[in-house]
């Protein structure tokens, strides 16, 4: 019994954690969620991503807008990725602050 309360205790404390999280960035529970599924899937096509996996990438999504910061080897890379992310369930804008490095 003593399990089952502290399982319960637990997991509403983990739900008010993600719902203080969201409002504070004025979203919902869901849209929270949403954004860090997104996330997820941006840096696995980073990671995937033959030219652009050694870069530091940081991603930041909010209500669908993924923004992206850091560095890529090329215009091209940037474009690619760019439009890779675009096919994501739930993107509704990619915003790119790569900056392309020289070799």
């Amino acid at each position: 019994m003593k399990k089952v309360i502290l399982l319960t205790v637990v997991l509403f404390l983990g739900l008010a954690s993600f719902s203080g999280q969201a409002a504070l960035a004025g979203e919902t529970t869901g849209e929270y969620i949403d954004d860090a599924t997104i996330t997820t899937q941006v840096k696995g096509i980073i990671a995937n991503d033959m030219e652009s996996r050694f870069f530091k990438i940081e991603v930041t999504t909010t209500r669908g807008e993924v923004v992206l910061k850091g560095s890529v080897n090329s215009k091209n890379t940037e474009a690619r990725l760019a439009g890779k992310i675009k096919e994501i369930k739930g993107v509704k804008s990619v915003k790119s602050l790569l900056k392309v490095e020289k070799n």
